[in-house]
């Protein structure tokens, strides 16, 4: 007679737990990818007006907007891994619905369901990925998020491509079940985050779960730097329901003027124009004269470019050059790049452009692509997994992801009508808010490189430092 069985081991955290909780960057970039080579063929199939099509577009970020709101609470409550796996099934549900839309109405609210997805995983991976990695190599895991998204887009365009001689709009949108199940598989075999465990005194689990990528001595150290925080917290601010914990980002200065620095980061990061780019390259190229089949050819080299450009922020820039100084020279090129679009729109005639002005405007468009990669895309999503504190970290990262796809649905939505009402105005508002990207991220984004995420909590409890001078800051390095 054999004795009650041993209870299984979670999960390690092992070389593959970082590809596999970032999975789900797959199913924002393919959906982010997708939609611009559908829409070209979806628009006369379903006879979608310039309106109709702007709510296309928009209605998977606005049920993106309701995931990222709900995840914060419901990941702190019930984990990290368990949402995940959560925005897999939504996200097939709504892909299965949009690939068989028999119009339009059917259509936007499919992409309601997968933008609820979408909105859970983007807001949670960040946050899995900041919490599972060592404070060295974190910038460079965390950035994973971001290089799945941009193999998402060039998935998507690529399959774009492959059915565009048979208009086959719907098998570009159905084929986004390919990566919603690979996600769902991953999930499953995840660790769940140590620092959720602990915060939930699950200490020994979340021990087991380090032991995996770290020493015994690493892991018993991290494991006690988490414990001294989370218990300092908990001393401080007892156990606190969901709303107290939403208050209390607004009633801390220390808190809320975090909140602010993150949600007005990701605010910026959309109304630069990445998704305006990202959702309507094609009709750009197509005003610039290029044919349906040259524009969506084009669409892959510049997808291609993003992510090459993305695996070198990753790899290379993050975790050696650390946060701030790529957000302060990527939204400068940006903003340069949406100067030169204005520019070439403002020669143009009958909203047509030519000659070397074409060849200006795809290496503009090119431009933008890698600056955004290299700085904005990622960095944007690594900082702001990483630098709110334990107790308030889901909540306060759905309420920043929240405000992003808001400002995505507002740039999504009416960027087609500007579009078409005059190109040049609307480059250079995107110019314009590149230049103020620039100023933020000076003066208002903390460098977090270098440091763990419990030092990075501690910092906050400390009297804030005075803004830092520009030349300063445009020399600053992540300390070792």
């Amino acid at each position: 007679m054999t004795g009650p069985r041993a209870p299984a081991a979670p999960p390690m955290i092992g070389r593959g737990s970082y590809v596999l909780g970032a999975l789900g960057g797959g199913i924002r970039g393919y959906e982010l990818g997708v939609v611009s080579t559908a829409l070209i063929f979806a628009k006369p199939a379903l006879d979608l007006t310039p309106s109709t099509t702007g709510w296309v577009v928009s209605s998977a970020l606005i049920g993106s907007l309701f995931g990222a709101l709900g995840a914060g609470p419901l990941a702190d409550r019930f984990g990290r891994r368990v949402l995940l796996s959560l925005a897999a099934v939504l996200y097939s549900a709504g892909i299965l619905i949009a690939a068989f839309a028999p119009d339009a109405g059917v259509l936007i609210a499919s992409r309601v369901v997968l933008g609820v997805a979408v909105g859970i995983a983007t807001a949670m991976i960040p946050v899995y990925l900041s919490e599972i990695s060592p404070a060295l190599r974190r910038g460079t895991f965390s950035g994973l998020f971001q290089v799945m998204i941009t193999v998402g887009v060039l998935a998507a365009s690529l399959v774009g491509l492959a059915f565009t001689p048979i208009d086959g709009w719907r098998w570009m949108i159905g084929l986004g079940i390919v990566p919603s199940v690979v996600m769902f598989a991953g999930a499953l075999r995840l660790p769940e985050s140590p620092r959720w465990l602990v915060d939930h005194g699950r200490d020994a689990e979340a021990l087991a779960v380090l032991s995996g990528s770290r020493s015994a001595d690493e892991a018993r150290r991290e494991i006690e730097d988490i414990r001294t925080v989370s218990r300092e917290t908990a001393d401080r601010e007892g156990e606190r329901p969901a709303a107290r914990v939403f208050l209390s980002l607004f009633r801390s200065r220390p808190l809320a003027r975090l909140l602010l620095a993150g949600s007005v980061l990701g605010v910026l990061q959309q109304l630069i124009g990445i998704n305006a780019i990202t959702y309507y390259a094609p009709s750009v190229l197509k005003g610039i004269g290029f044919s349906d089949t040259a524009a969506v050819t084009a669409n892959v080299g510049l997808s291609a470019l993003g992510l090459i450009a993305t695996v070198v922020m990753a790899y290379v820039v993050v975790d050696r050059v650390g946060r701030r100084l790529p957000l302060i020279w990527g939204a400068l090129a940006m903003a340069v790049s949406m100067l030169v679009l204005a520019l070439v729109f403002l020669g143009a005639h009958d909203g047509k452009v030519s000659g070397g002005a074409g060849y200006l405007a795809v290496a503009g468009l090119a431009l933008f692509q890698v600056a955004f990669a290299l700085s904005w895309g990622g960095i944007v999503w690594i900082v702001l997994g990483e630098m709110f504190p334990l107790a308030v970290r889901g909540m306060a990262m759905g309420i920043a992801t929240f405000l992003t796809e808001l400002a995505s649905v507002v740039v999504s939505q009416v960027f087609p009508s500007l579009l078409d009402a005059g190109a040049t105005t609307v480059f250079l508002a995107f110019a314009a808010m590149g230049v103020l990207a620039v100023i933020w991220a000076i003066y208002m984004v903390p460098e977090t490189g270098g440091r763990t995420l419990e030092q990075i909590e501690e910092s906050h409890t400390t009297p804030a430092p005075p803004p830092t001078p520009i030349p300063d800051c445009l020399n600053e390095r992540p300390s070792p």
